[in-house]
């Protein structure tokens, strides 16, 4: 029998849209062979999924759950926003971050661990959703945070019910100090993550090709005003403090009053608890960040529909 690789099952996936799990086994079924793993997959009962595998997937929700030091947000894509008021889905999104939440967030392990109280995968069970609810799904991208003492706090904008939503967020604070207290920052902060869009925690955290770009693009703007090399220096220099505010979350000036940087915020709030916060860590996932919206005449649409 020929070696099944992780490849060939990358290649059957993304050919048909079917779970890893099924990839797998109709690959092992068929010797290998990719063309007779699709008729496999398509006798199975298995096609009406891989057939809306191709289209894009740019809706769904944003899962949040947080448990004191630990918490989890999921985005899971569909077709449409109707989706996101199907209770079915609904409950697919909560379950999958309460599976991420206790499992991590490495989708490729967890697309082969039980779906809770139906025999099946994770992977076989959002085939089953996907031939179920009739449009294509994709569990896009999840992440845990977690502290050694302190609290996780969570935000949902635009909730359809709590902790499902199009913004999810999540914000680490790592203390000794009360944690309802902390818990209260947690939240503010989380909320201003979602209105501020911050990129990096803090300056050390900027990605070094993103800096060296931000870098010469400044550096050129800088030459144009004729202006001597020493001095675009510090031009570029005092434009790159303002690109700091703008991208890292503890230079970003709090949205809660327009005026504080949020490095200062938190450290007014551990003078009030009595105990230092550090906050170590955040996540920001807005439904369809990234993803490349197909653009449909909506009369072609439905006549694509009728003539199926």
């Amino acid at each position: 029998m020929a070696e099944i690789t992780a490849s060939m099952v990358k290649d059957l996936r993304e050919k048909t849209g079917a779970g890893m799990m099924d990839c797998k086994k109709a690959l092992n079924e068929t010797a290998g062979d990719l063309d007779a793993a699709v008729d496999w997959l398509r006798k199975k009962g298995l096609a009406a999924a891989a057939k809306k595998a191709s289209r894009v997937a740019a809706e769904g929700l944003v899962g949040v759950r947080a448990e004191g030091t630990r918490g989890a947000v999921v985005e899971l894509n569909a077709e449409t926003d109707f989706v996101a008021r199907n209770d079915t889905f609904q409950g697919l999104v909560e379950t999958l971050t309460g599976l991420v939440l206790a499992e991590g967030d490495d989708l490729e392990a967890l697309q082969g661990k039980a779906y809770p109280e139906t025999g099946r995968t994770v992977a076989e069970e959002l085939t089953h959703q996907v031939a179920t609810i009739g449009e294509n799904m994709n569990l896009r991208r999840a992440q845990v945070l977690a502290v050694s003492a302190g609290v996780i706090a969570a935000y949902v904008h635009n909730a359809v019910r709590p902790g499902l939503g199009r913004i999810g967020v999540l914000v680490a604070l790592e203390s000794e100090g009360d944690p309802a207290k902390l818990a209260n920052l947690g939240k503010s902060l989380a909320m201003h993550v979602a209105a501020a869009a911050p990129q990096f925690l803090n300056r050390e955290a900027v990605d070094a090709g993103a800096l060296e770009h931000e870098r010469k693009v400044l550096s050129e703007q800088a030459r144009e005003s004729g202006k001597p090399e020493n001095i675009i220096e510090k031009m570029v220099e005092g434009r790159l403090r303002k690109y700091y505010e703008e991208v890292c979350l503890l230079e970003q000036i709090y949205v809660l009053d327009n005026e504080s940087k949020i490095q200062k915020v938190v450290d007014a709030a551990a003078k009030d608890i009595g105990a230092p916060i550090a906050l170590t860590g955040f996540a920001r996932f807005n439904l369809g960040d990234g993803i490349e919206k197909e653009e449909k005449d909506f009369a072609a649409e439905v006549a694509q529909q009728l003539n199926k």
